[in-house]
């Protein structure tokens, strides 16, 4: 269920020869020396069963595993570089797994918090333009397209598992002038909270 969900609402130093950097997008090459942004989203979802859905939401990223997504009237997602929290406001019910545990899982999530563990599930290519292409090594990942600008990803593009097409594009992406305060990535459980699986 944890790993469901994490596909549909996703939703950053990769390696590569000298040669394959030269190829790769200057904003990429950027953004995973210093994977720190905060950016509003617009994620539309498309599926024969489902039709087309649009969502829209706040992320803020820093350094060392840090993110925090807030879907508009929806799910938030808090990682504090050890652990990963999905709340649902709705449901009112939190579930929290270890953060190596959700990106081994999920390895799309890498793209914005681990970009160095994305060679053991990608290889990198140049696309069109600022394009960059994620070609999975294994066959059950996705095959994931993104373009950027000013150092940072502007659009992210992907079939998931149910084989529904998701496309996440970042709405005045921007470093953060100052640091985030380091509560915003620390998971504050709301009264009345029931926790799935693992105790709080």
């Amino acid at each position: 269920m944890f790993r469901k969900c994490l596909w549909i609402c996703l939703g950053l130093a990769l390696p590569w020869s000298a040669a394959a950097a030269g190829e790769l997008p200057g904003w990429w090459r950027s953004f995973c020396a210093r994977p720190s942004m905060e950016s509003a989203f617009v994620q539309e979802s498309e599926s024969a069963v489902f039709g087309k859905l649009t969502r829209q939401g706040e992320l803020k990223l820093a350094q060392g595993g840090r993110l925090r997504v807030e879907y508009l009237h929806g799910i938030v997602l808090v990682a504090d570089g050890r652990t990963l929290t999905q709340y649902d406001p709705a449901a009112r019910t939190a579930q929290r797994i270890l953060l190596r545990s959700a990106a081994a899982d999920t390895p799309l999530l890498n793209v914005l918090l681990n970009p160095a563990m994305l060679d053991k599930f990608y290889q990198a290519k140049a696309g069109p333009g600022q394009g960059l292409v994620l070609e999975p090594r294994r066959q059950a990942l996705p095959r994931v397209e993104l373009t950027g600008k000013g150092g940072l990803p502007d659009r992210i593009s992907w079939t998931d598992g149910t084989g529904a097409s998701q496309v996440i594009q970042f709405k005045d992406a921007r470093v953060p002038a100052q640091p985030f305060d380091p509560s915003i990535f620390v998971f504050a459980a709301p009264d009345g909270t029931r926790w799935l699986g693992e105790s709080r």
